[in-house]
């Protein structure tokens, strides 16, 4: 499946998602797209997958009718989401065009500076 990386997602993730063709934003020359535009591209580009750690998407972007489905990760920092890399390939093989989902990989606790 064809996944597309948000810039607020560590790069490493990319190549912990072997099972699929990930792509960052950057590499695709997206870089400072806004995200109505951003989804628009990824749909042209054939992506089924936006896999971000934005939580306002949702609220902010109508997902009906799209061809793409959005992933939002809990955290956007590399040593929580790791521990969570099967949730995230789950999440992305089950996946439905035009919906959203919060994918649970824990959160950080910057109280303490460790993952929660």
């Amino acid at each position: 499946m064809r996944v597309l990386l948000d810039e607020n997602l560590p790069h490493r993730l990319r190549n912990a998602l072997a099972g699929h063709e990930v792509f960052t934003v950057r590499y695709q020359g997206w870089s400072g797209l806004k995200n109505g535009e951003l989804l628009t591209a990824a749909e042209r580009g054939g992506f089924a997958v936006f896999l971000t750690g934005d939580q306002t998407i949702p609220h902010e972007q109508n997902l009906a009718g799209r061809r793409i489905a959005v992933l939002v990760l809990s955290a956007i920092e590399w040593h929580i989401i790791r521990q969570s890399l099967s949730a995230i390939e789950t999440a992305i093989e089950t996946a439905a065009p035009g919906t959203h989902r919060i994918v649970d990989v824990g959160v950080f606790d910057r109280k303490t500076t460790r993952p929660q």
